[in-house]
C-alpha cells in the first residue's frame, strides 16, 4: 500500500554546511546561514551551494522528505510564462516593525529559488505620523477616510517602509525591487464618503513578472491609480486578494503578529479550516463574529475564485518556513477542501473512476505485480468501505468482515491530496469509524514516516511493514495477525519474532518520526498533523462547579486567578479558616466569599452533589481527612456519581488508586477517566521532563543529577499581620532579605521530589525491573517565582548535542506548553509563564554525559496551571481551557 504518490527527489548535491548551520531550528543558525553567503553572488556554482545549504537547514524544521516535497511543488508552480505563481505574501504594518526577522524569512525563500510577490501595508506607521501631525484618523465601516493631506503622508510612509524592506533584503544579499506604482488601477470606492480611497478594477502583473525574471523579489505598496492618474489608497488585504485573483498562486500568505486565527472560546489556534466541509457550521458558531466572521467570508470569496490548489495561510514572520515546508505547519491554513464520503459499494463511487485511480497510483499495479481487475476482485471477498473526497484525490479502502479487526488495504493519494492535507482528513474519518485498524506498506515506501506517525506499533518482514493502532498488547497483535494469515487477509510474513530494526537512536530519523520497533508506541499529541479545525476529539462545554479547599497560599491565589478566565468551570466554594467571611478578590467571574469548610460540610456537599470537582491546596499531611470526607459523601450518593478530586499536596503522589497528573509524560486518557488525581510537585515536574527524553540512554547505576533553584515562593507561606480592613495577610516563609542576595541549598539528600521523580520515570522504561534514581539538590533564591533546573546525566553510549536536542523535539512534539530553545533558559523565560522551557543542550567532549537546562514557574506549570490541565481533562473539557496558550 502506498500512502503518497511517488515523485522523484530533488537530487540535492550539497556540500557539508558550515558548522554553525547544524543547530536544528536555531535562529542564530538561520542568521548565519543567510548572512555568511550574502556578499557572494553571480556564479552558478555558488548560487547552487547557497540553495543547497539553506535547503539543508530547512531539514531541521521538518523531515527531509517533507521539505523536498514542498520544494518540488512550489518550484514547479512557476515557469517562464507564469513566473509569479508561487505565492502572494501580504505583510501587515505591525510585522514591518520586525524588520530583521521578516527579511530573514523572505531571504530563505529567495535562497531556495522561490520568488513570492510581496505586498505590504503600513497602517500603524501611518497612524503614528498623522496623529503627531495633529490629524485624527477617521474610519467609516473599518475603511480609513483619506483626504489629500492623509494621502500625501501615506505616500511618503509607504515609500519609506517599502525602501526599508528592500534595503534589509539587499543587505542579506537578496535582490529586491521596489514597485510603488503601475500595478493597481482603481476607481473611487465612494468619493463623498471615503475620499481618496480606491476600489481595484485592474491588476497589471507585468512589472511583477519582469522583476522575477530579473531575479529580484517584487515589493509592492497598496496604492493604486485611477485612469486619470489620481493616486488612491486601497486596503492592503483587499489589494492582496485582487493580486491573488490575477496571479492564481499556490499560496496566499498573510503575515501578522498573532500568527493565526484563534478559537473564540478556548483561545486555541485553529490549525486548518476546510471551507467546503466546515464553513457553514463555523459561521453559526457564537464566537465567530465581527472581524473573524468578516475574515472568513473574505477568504471564502477569494478561494472560491481560485483553483482548489490555492490556499490561504495566516502566520507570523518567524514561522514562515515551518508553515510552508512542513505538514504540521505553524499558523492557520485555510483551503476549500472537498467534502468527504464513505461508501460501501464500488458503484457508489463510480467503477470507472475507481479503476483509473488504482491504475494510476497503486504501487503494485505500477510495478506490474498486481492488476486492477485482481484488486477489484479481491475487494469483493469481504465487506468493505471506500473513503475519499469528491475528486478522488485520496481513496482509502477498509476491509471489515463482521466480528473481525478491520484492515486498510489501500490508501492512494494524488499530489494534490498530499499537499492539501486530504490524506490526513480521510485517515481521521477512518479513525472515527474504527477504534482499531491494521494496514501495510512497503518497507522502502519513501513516506514511511507518515505511517509511523499514525500507528501505535509496527514491524517489518520480507520487505513489507505492518502498522496498527488501537491494540496495545503484543500478544493480542500476534493473535490478530495469525487470524489474518489463516483467512488470507494478509500475506504470511508478519508474525513478530523481535524488533524489525534496531531500536531508535537519536539521529536515525527526523524529529517526529516514530521509532522503528515491534512495539514502539507514540502518544498522539495535538498539532502533530493537521486535521479539521472543528473535528477534534469531542470536548464538553457543560458548566461545572469547583470547590477549592486551602486558597490562602500562593498556589491557591494563582489558581483562582486562572479560574477567572475559564469558559465553563465556576468556582463556587473557597475555604480558608483564617479568611472566612472575607471576599475572594483574585476571582473576578462572580462574587465568592471565603468559608471555613469543616469535614462534615465537605461530606454533606459531596453527598448532595453541590460541586463537580474539589481541589485540595493544603500543606503536606493535611489533605487526607478532607479526601476521606469526600469519599464518605460520594458513597451516600444515590446516582453513583463521584466528584473529581485533585490534590496539590504530596500526600497521594505515591498511592495506588490515584492517577499521577503530568499530561506531557503520562497517559492523558488515564487522567480523563480519573476521579482522584495527584498533582505533581514543581521540582518533580521539571526534573521528569528533563530526564524523560534521555531514558533510552540511561546508564545503569549512574544517577541523573538535577540541581534546581527556585524562587522563594516555593518555600510556602505563613500568616501575616491583618491589613487595615482586618483581613489576615499571607507572607512568604522565606524572604529575600533573609537570603541576603544569595542562594541557600536545603534538603541535600532524600528530598521528596527526588523519590517522586524516580518513581514515576521508572514507568517510562521498557523494562522497569531496575528503577530510575534521580539525585536532586534544591536551592532557594531571592526572586519570587520560577524554577531553573540543570540536568547532568551520564549516558550509556556516545551521542552528539544535536542528537540530544532531537530527542527532546521528538518527545515533546505538539505539546502546547513546552518551548524548546537553543540557548540556556533564563528566569525571564519561565517566570509568570504557563509552560516549561528547555534548552542549552550540551554533551561532554567524550560524548558520554549530557547537560540540559529546563525551567517553569513553580506556581503555574509547577502547580496551578498543571492542576487546571488535570481538571480540564478529568471534567471532559479541552485540556487548555482557561490557560493562556502562547
Amino acid at each position: 500500500m502506498h500512502a503518497i504518490s511517488r515523485a522523484s527527489k530533488l537530487g540535492l548535491r550539497a556540500r557539508p554546511p558550515h558548522r554553525a548551520l547544524l543547530v536544528p531550528g536555531s535562529h542564530q543558525a538561520a542568521v548565519q546561514a543567510v548572512r555568511c553567503w550574502a556578499p557572494v553572488r553571480g556564479l552558478q556554482s555558488v548560487a547552487q551551494t547557497d540553495r543547497d545549504t539553506i535547503t539543508r537547514l530547512l531539514y531541521s524544521i521538518g523531515t527531509k522528505r517533507e521539505v523536498e516535497r514542498y520544494l518540488r511543488i512550489f518550484s514547479s508552480s512557476s515557469d517562464a510564462s507564469h513566473p509569479a505563481k508561487f505565492a502572494v505574501i501580504k505583510i501587515g504594518g505591525a510585522v514591518l516593525d520586525q524588520l530583521d526577522e521578516l527579511a530573514l524569512s523572505l531571504s530563505f525563500l529567495y535562497r531556495v529559488g522561490l520568488y513570492p510577490v510581496i505586498l505590504h501595508g503600513a497602517g500603524p506607521q501611518l497612524n503614528e505620523i498623522i496623529e503627531s501631525a495633529g490629524i485624527v484618523p477617521d474610519y467609516i465601516d473599518g475603511i480609513r477616510v483619506t483626504d489629500a493631506k492623509t494621502l500625501q503622508i501615506a505616500r511618503k510612509v509607504f515609500l519609506e517602509e517599502n525602501l526599508k524592506l528592500v534595503g534589509a533584503l539587499e543587505k542579506l544579499g537578496t535582490r529586491a525591487r521596489p514597485i510603488t506604482s503601475g500595478v493597481f488601477t482603481a476607481d473611487y470606492l465612494d468619493k463623498e464618503k471615503y475620499g481618496l480611497v480606491g476600489k481595484i478594477t485592474r491588476v497589471d502583473k507585468r512589472p511583477l513578472e519582469a522583476s522575477i525574471r530579473a531575479g529580484a523579489l517584487p515589493i509592492l505598496t497598496s496604492l493604486a491609480e485611477s485612469d486619470a492618474g489620481q493616486i488612491l489608497n486601497v486596503n492592503a488585504d483587499v489589494a492582496a486578494g485582487e493580486l491573488a485573483k490575477e496571479l492564481e498562486p499556490l499560496k496566499i500568505v498573510f503575515l501578522n503578529d498573532k500568527g493565526g486565527l484563534f478559537h473564540g472560546v478556548t483561545g486555541e489556534k485553529l490549525d486548518v479550516i476546510n471551507l467546503d466541509e466546515e464553513y457553514d457550521e463555523l459561521m453559526k458558531e457564537p464566537w465567530v463574529k465581527f472581524g473573524t466572521k468578516l475574515k472568513l467570508r473574505e477568504f471564502k470569496q477569494l478561494l472560491d475564485h481560485l483553483p482548489r490548489s490555492s490556499s490561504v495561510a495566516i502566520i507570523s514572520a518567524d514561522s514562515l518556513q515551518r508553515e510552508l515546508f512542513t505538514d504540521s505547519g505553524a499558523g492557520t491554513l485555510i483551503r476549500r477542501g472537498y467534502k468527504l464520503f464513505s461508501h460501501d459499494a464500488v458503484d457508489s463511487v463510480g467503477a470507472d473512476r475507481l479503476r483509473q485511480v488504482i491504475n494510476d497510483r497503486d504501487p503494485g499495479v505500477l510495478s506490474g505485480d498486481d492488476s486492477v481487475a485482481g484488486i477489484l476482485s479481491d475487494l469483493k471477498k469481504t465487506p468493505y468501505t471506500i473513503y475519499g473526497d469528491e475528486p478522488l484525490d485520496v481513496v482509502a479502502i477498509v476491509s471489515r468482515p463482521a466480528g473481525e479487526t478491520p484492515v486498510m488495504t489501500k490508501l492512494l493519494a494524488s499530489r494534490s491530496g498530499v499537499m492539501n492535507g486530504i490524506v490526513d482528513n480521510v485517515f481521521h474519518a477512518i479513525k472515527k469509524d474504527h477504534r482499531r485498524l491494521f494496514w501495510t506498506a512497503r518497507a522502502d515506501d519513501e513516506n514511511r514516516s507518515w505511517h509511523f506517525e499514525r500507528a501505535d506499533g509496527s514491524f517489518t518482514r520480507a520487505g513489507k511493514s505492518l502498522f496498527w493502532y488501537g491494540v496495545h498488547d503484543i500478544a493480542e497483535v500476534e493473535r490478530i495477525v495469525k487470524g489474518f494469515e489463516e483467512r488470507g487477509r494478509i500475506g504470511r510474513t508478519y508474525l513478530p519474532v523481535g524488533p524489525s530494526a534496531p531500536p531508535h537512536r537519536a539521529g536515525d530519523a527526523p524529529s517526529g518520526v516514530r521509532s522503528f520497533s515491534t512495539m514502539a508506541r507514540r502518544r498522539h499529541t495535538p498539532g502533530a498533523q493537521r486535521g479539521y479545525a472543528t473535528a477534534a476529539t469531542p470536548v464538553s462545554t457543560e458548566p461545572k462547579r469547583l470547590a477549592l479547599v486551602g486558597a490562602r497560599g500562593f498556589t491557591g491565589q494563582a489558581l483562582t486567578t486562572l479560574l477567572s478566565n475559564h469558559p465553563y468551570l465556576d468556582l463556587t466554594h473557597v475555604s480558608s479558616r483564617q479568611l472566612a467571611g472575607f471576599p475572594l478578590t483574585s476571582y473576578t467571574k462572580a462574587p465568592v466569599t471565603y468559608s471555613d469548610l469543616s469535614l462534615a460540610d465537605v461530606e454533606l456537599m459531596e453527598k448532595d452533589g453541590e460541586v463537580d470537582a474539589w481541589v485540595m491546596a493544603l500543606p503536606n499531611g493535611v489533605c487526607k481527612p478532607f479526601v476521606d470526607a469526600v469519599d464518605r459523601g460520594s458513597q451516600m450518593r444515590t446516582n453513583g456519581m463521584r466528584s473529581v478530586v485533585v490534590d496539590l499536596s504530596a500526600d497521594h503522589r505515591f498511592e495506588g488508586g490515584w492517577t499521577y497528573g503530568l499530561p506531557e509524560l503520562y497517559s492523558r486518557s488515564a487522567i480523563r477517566s480519573a476521579k482522584r488525581i495527584s498533582n505533581p510537585g514543581c521540582y518533580a515536574t521539571s526534573s521528569q521532563m528533563l530526564v524523560a527524553p534521555l531514558l533510552p540512554y540511561l546508564k545503569v547505576d549512574a544517577w541523573p543529577t538535577v540541581f534546581g533553584v527556585s524562587g522563594y515562593s516555593g518555600a510556602g507561606t505563613v500568616a501575616g499581620p491583618n491589613d487595615a480592613d482586618g483581613r489576615p495577610t499571607t507572607i512568604a516563609k522565606v524572604t529575600p532579605e533573609s537570603l541576603m542576595g544569595g542562594m541557600r541549598a536545603y534538603a541535600l539528600t532524600d528530598h521528596i521530589h527526588e523519590r517522586e521523580a524516580g518513581r514515576h520515570l521508572t514507568r517510562l522504561l521498557a523494562s522497569p525491573a531496575i528503577p530510575v534514581k534521580v539525585a536532586f539538590i534544591p536551592s532557594i533564591a531571592p526572586w519570587f517565582s520560577g524554577i531553573l533546573s540543570v540536568l547532568s546525566m551520564p549516558l550509556s553510549e556516545r551521542v552528539s548535542a544535536r542528537d540530544v536536542r532531537a530527542l527532546y523535539e521528538q518527545k515533546y512534539s505538539g505539546e502546547k506548553l513546552v518551548r524548546i530553545k537553543s540557548e540556556v533558559p533564563v528566569l525571564q523565560d519561565v517566570e509568570n509563564q504557563h509552560g516549561w522551557a528547555v534548552g542549552g543542550f550540551q554533551v561532554h567532549s567524550e560524548g558520554d554525559r549530557a547537560v540540559v537546562v529546563g525551567g517553569l514557574d513553580n506556581l503555574l506549570k509547577g502547580a496551578a496551571t498543571q492542576c487546571l490541565q488535570n481538571l480540564n481533562l478529568a471534567l471532559g473539557y479541552d485540556e487548555y481551557a482557561g490557560i493562556p496558550v502562547v
